[in-house]
């Protein structure tokens, strides 16, 4: 197979795919650049099951980097296991597309985020956590996959989510969203309280199991 070459998508560009063998199957992984970033650096990507170009009612997952959960297991978060599940579930579909954005600890980086996890130790929920430091209670955009999904020529949408605000914000962008498909949370000693201020403070829709 010869070289992709990058190509112009709104505010993004394509830079790179390749199919990749997971255990949940193979996914494409096309990888994006955001073009407001100079360095290059900025890159998130679509892991992409199927062809799903012109596709409609398309399942997916909108989904924000976790470093903590997804690469070191906290219990602290669901993170992990709703990417884990997302994987799954449309493997077992035959077709859909998890958007990987590059936008940790609720799109206020890392070291801000342990620095939130520095003041959950004290008491603090999630929310004023990022509050006490000076950001919103949750900072994270949605333009990059709406760009991404304007690329990939697909025509509609069922979010998988518990989050309605990402659903929100996905229209507002222009993304034709014909569901929203709620997720299974299992909690654990650690994360109850996370998963409390997730549907007390900010209104997701968590269905436990």
């Amino acid at each position: 197979m010869s070289e992709v070459l990058p190509v112009e998508a709104p505010g993004l560009t394509r830079y790179s795919e390749a199919d990749v063998p997971t255990e949940y199957g193979t996914f494409r992984i096309v990888v994006y650049r955001e073009n407001s970033d100079p360095s290059g650096a900025l890159e998130h990507c679509a892991i992409v099951k199927g062809d799903v170009g012109a596709a409609q009612n398309l399942l997916i997952r909108v989904h924000s980097e976790c470093f903590t959960g997804e690469a070191l297991h906290s219990l602290k978060c669901d993170c992990r296991e709703q990417l884990d599940q997302a994987l799954r579930v449309i493997s077992e579909e035959g077709q859909g597309a998890v958007l990987y954005l590059r936008q940790e600890g609720r799109g206020i980086g890392l070291g801000n985020k342990i620095r939130a996890y520095a003041l959950q130790q004290q008491g603090v929920d999630t929310v004023d956590a990022n509050l006490r430091l000076g950001f919103a209670a949750d900072a994270r955009k949605y333009h990059v996959a709406s760009a991404m999904l304007a690329d990939l020529n697909v025509v509609s949408v069922r979010v998988l989510t518990n989050n309605p605000d990402k659903v929100d914000a996905l229209r507002a962008d222009g993304v034709l969203v014909s569901g929203r498909v709620g997720m299974d949370v299992i909690p654990n000693q650690h994360n109850r309280g996370y998963l409390d201020t997730k549907r007390q403070r900010m209104g997701h829709l968590i269905r436990v199991r």
